[in-house]
């Protein structure tokens, strides 16, 4: 076992929690204990968020020049291309995905960093408003919110880091991050690039700990301007609740239950079978679908199910699982012993609902929390399965036969993260693409996203958007100044 790191950082300086408490961190692949972090409190996130405050009332940082702090998000995407590998094997080894996962989610949070540094050196300087005379003037800037919490999942905890703090730095904010108290170390290790990179003292401040304790105290603080959660629905509604009474500004992004529709016509020939199946399962399986835009509900049109189904099932079989560094593993484990029996949970349900088994459905031998990657055919919406994130690699199968039907269930959510439409005919891609209620649709493809594009959802997916300009205009406020060049009396009141 590890010594304890000092995994709090509050005034640009490390330390260990008030009480001295610690949490041990699991490697999801064997079970093992492979750290030791700080387990901060509320005495702890009452520090940092003073530090914040004062970095931000006193500090350097909400008035420094655009381009200095565009300069400093582009220093740490110089050091995460420094560090790729390491930081990519600890985000496998911490969250359970694999290596080249891992790579991937660095290169990720890198281009997050420079699109917001771009963004923000290419914008105006304020939005001038035609007042109808000359003897005004009149515009509209934008100003940091002030101390921002943000509070992160554990799938994947550097890439939702990153889509919070880089927005919020090129604001000018300061900030309080809580990651996930099962993933937290990739988060640590990203404050000491930023630190590294030269961020003022007190503006990055980071408390290790959890949820019900040191999230539910970030929502609530007076001293918060702003709360930035993603994760489940359950808590993103406790989180909302708790801010309200401070009516500080939220933004939540509380994951999907996400169709993947395939039109017969997109399989006509074989290279589009291929492809189409090749992607559901990357829709359903990559990061042991613990993804909150996963395509877990396969909506087939009906004449295809049944060779569709019978491919997907055989090569969902074939996957090969292992820790994330293994040669040739495709799948990792799911991050804890608590995701694992609820995903077992959800498939003994779905069975005894009617559901049929195609594929996996149960845990291979060995350590670890692996779970086979599981196909269950004849779903329908009446099925908990259907209706509810499984946040495993769980994937249902629903069927319907003319393009109204395909829309009707592809709505048929209380989420509205993200979907997806096969097809080789361009109109009716782009009818259904326009009538999806989910804010991303992909049409033949599943799962890319591009910093320059906002992401969120309709629904109970969430509040507001992250990436794109509208990521950025939640970290501000809209001032309006009105300047009068020839000012005079009024004489509305005699005398």
């Amino acid at each position: 076992m590890s010594a304890a790191q000092q995994t709090i950082h509050v005034g640009g300086e490390w330390r260990p929690a008030v009480s001295g408490a610690t949490r041990d961190i699991i490697d999801p692949a064997d079970a093992s204990v492979f750290a030791v972090v700080s387990e901060g409190g509320v005495a702890d996130t009452d520090d940092a968020v003073a530090a914040a405050r004062a970095a931000f009332h006193d500090g350097s940082w909400p008035r420094t020049s655009v381009a200095e702090r565009a300069d400093l998000l582009r220093r740490v995407a110089t050091l995460l291309e420094r560090d790729r590998e390491k930081i990519g094997a600890l985000e496998s080894q911490d969250a359970g995905k694999t290596l080249e996962e891992g790579r991937v989610d660095v290169d990720c949070v890198r281009d997050a960093f420079r699109y917001f540094a771009d963004l923000v050196m290419n914008e105006s300087g304020g939005r001038v408003v035609d007042a109808g005379t000359d003897e005004v003037h009149s515009v509209v800037v934008h100003e940091p919110v002030g101390v921002c919490a943000l509070i992160t999942p554990w799938n994947y905890p550097l890439l939702q880091a990153s889509w919070k703090i880089a927005p919020a730095l090129a604001a000018g904010n300061t900030f309080v991050i809580k990651p996930s108290e099962i993933t937290p170390l990739t988060t640590v290790a990203l404050i000491g690039l930023l630190m590294e990179a030269g961020l003022p003292q007190g503006v990055a401040n980071l408390v290790t700990g959890a949820g019900a304790t040191v999230g539910a105290r970030l929502a609530e603080h007076p001293d918060v301007d702003l709360v930035s959660f993603t994760g489940g629905l359950s808590s993103g509604t406790k989180v909302a609740r708790a801010a309200a009474d401070t009516v500080k500004k939220v933004a939540l992004e509380l994951g999907g239950k996400n169709p993947n529709v395939v039109f017969a016509d997109a399989c006509a020939t074989d290279e589009g079978f291929d492809t189409a199946v090749d992607q559901a399962l990357n829709a359903a399986f990559i990061h042991s679908g613990q993804v909150c835009s996963a395509g877990s509900r396969l909506i087939v049109e009906e004449p295809l199910r049944d060779r569709f189904v019978t491919e997907l099932a055989r090569r969902a079989e074939r996957i090969r699982l292992g820790r994330g560094t293994d040669p040739g593993a495709e799948c990792g484990p799911l991050v804890s012993g608590q995701q694992l029996a609820k995903t077992e949970d959800f498939v003994a349900s779905a069975i005894a609902e009617g559901a049929v088994l195609r594929a996996g459905g149960e845990r291979p031998e060995g350590p670890g929390y692996f779970y086979r990657p599981t196909v269950l055919d004849r779903c329908d919406r009446r099925m908990r399965v259907v209706r509810e994130e499984v946040f495993g690699p769980v994937l249902t199968v629903e069927t319907f036969r003319t393009e109204e039907e395909a829309v009707t269930l592809a709505n048929d959510t209380e989420y509205g993260l993200a979907g997806a439409v096969w097809t080789a005919d361009a109109g009716r891609a782009r009818r259904v693409a326009g009538r999806l209620r989910h804010g991303t649709v992909w049409i033949n493809d599943f799962h890319p996203y591009l910093p320059q594009a906002e992401w969120g959802g309709f629904g109970k997916s969430g509040i507001g958007r992250e990436l794109g300009p509208t990521g950025l205009a939640e970290y501000r406020e809209a001032k309006h100044i009105y300047q009068n060049l020839a000012p005079r009396p009024v004489r509305w009141f005699a005398g």
